[in-house]
């Protein structure tokens, strides 16, 4: 039975020490590297490798926040099964990511004051990376971003594998305009530095395809209140609106997209999206909904299907749905396994240099990652009601 998951103010773990006892198995024995005796006393470290997962549980993306929990703990149950990390037993804790960053800042110090982490696997948005980032690598504490992101992250000790707009949003593009004629376009994002960055690119992209933005807006997180917004993508008459919104903001403005009309004549194309936002919205407001992704639950192949079978032996048939944003979690973990199996040690400056030029598998099959940039397959799909359907890869 699994416990219930709680959110403290101060930075402690989400998850209960009986649901973090059962995430672990005894690891292997192992002869430790010079590497790992100098880790080891640096952390005041012992057996266990503590991992803290930073995780939006709350918030305008907390609705990941299940998903992302879930993939993490699988990934965990299996590698611990496989012995661990370099002779590692890993223990996971699970603290909230979402609401202001500085909130965020303040529950990562305590963790590292109180928790002794020696790693940091974070699923939320680039505002809290670009705050968490300077707290931890101060602390000398190797830190793997899984989200779609706005891409350049090159700081020391950090390593991004989310996907990018480069490979996400131009080909996507560039298809919407060969296939459905697609020449004006407006964007609407959430008001923080993923969209910021990520629009500057789409510019680029729909320039590269004679097109035109006939409007942009920011909107601040958490609002749900889209009827101005929708007024002015009326009267600007776009082909296609891209939407950099996230979460629950993506989904209110999704339904009230649907709702007053405007998806019959109007195409869209999702950033942050996946099935757990499209169950948000609702088979009756997803018509001529486009994403594109480097996962997709219904990519045939036999890494995804393993993936879905210990997913739902794991955590049951009636487990939180299984999406892009939230599997990223167990693709940082596969992630860290495979660069400190390259490295041979989990100090930081090898086990990041490993990380930044590694081959590494995961639900989404075989990822590249070179000079710290993530290469993976990337698929176009259309909202189908509840599901998505894939149209091609790009």
């Amino acid at each position: 039975m699994r416990s219930t998951v709680s959110f403290p103010a101060r930075g402690e773990p989400v998850l209960p020490p009986s649901l973090l006892r059962n995430l672990s198995w005894p690891a292997a024995d192992r002869t430790w590297s010079p590497d790992d005796h100098a880790f080891a006393r640096r952390r005041g470290a012992n057996s266990k490798l503590r991992i803290g997962g930073f995780i939006c549980c709350s918030g305008s993306p907390g609705v990941w926040g299940p998903c992302a929990t879930n993939s993490a703990e699988l990934a965990v149950a299996e590698i611990n099964r496989r012995g661990g990390i370099l002779g590692r037993e890993i223990e996971l804790s699970i603290y909230d990511a979402g609401g202001p960053p500085e909130e965020v800042v303040q529950r990562a110090e305590q963790a590292m004051a109180c928790d002794d982490l020696d790693l940091v696997i974070g699923l939320h948005t680039s505002a809290v990376r670009l705050a968490l980032r300077k707290v931890i690598t101060r602390n000398r504490i190797p830190y793997i971003y899984t989200s779609v992101y706005e891409g350049g992250e090159q700081t020391p000790g950090v390593v991004a594998i989310g996907e990018t707009p480069r490979w996400q949003s131009r080909p996507s593009i560039h298809w919407l305009a060969d296939v459905r004629k697609a020449s004006r376009w407006y964007l609407i994002g959430s008001d923080y530095v993923w969209p910021w960055q990520s629009h500057r690119a789409v510019k680029r992209y729909i320039a590269e395809t004679g097109g035109q933005v006939v409007g942009e807006e920011f909107v601040p997180l958490g609002e749900d209140e889209h009827e101005p917004h929708l007024a002015r993508i009326r009267a600007a008459k776009p082909d296609v609106v891209l939407i950099s919104l996230i979460g629950t903001d993506s989904i209110t403005f999704n339904r009230a997209f649907g709702e007053c009309g405007l998806a019959a004549t109007t195409l869209r194309l999702g950033g942050a999206m996946d099935e757990t936002v499209l169950l948000g919205i609702g088979a009756d407001n997803s018509e001529n909904l486009f994403c594109a992704s480097g996962y997709f639950p219904g990519i045939g192949s036999q890494a995804n299907d393993d993936f879905q079978i210990r997913y739902r032996a794991m955590f049951g048939p009636n487990a939180p749905p299984v999406g892009s944003l939230g599997q990223s979690s167990y693709e940082g973990l596969r992630l860290l396994e495979a660069a400190a199996n390259k490295a041979g040690t989990l100090a930081m400056e090898p086990l990041i240099a490993a990380a930044r030029n590694v081959v590494y598998t995961g639900a989404r099959g075989p990822v590249t990652v070179r000079d710290g940039r993530a290469r993976m397959s990337m698929y176009l799909a259309e909202a189908d009601g509840l599901d998505f359907r894939l149209i091609k890869p790009i």
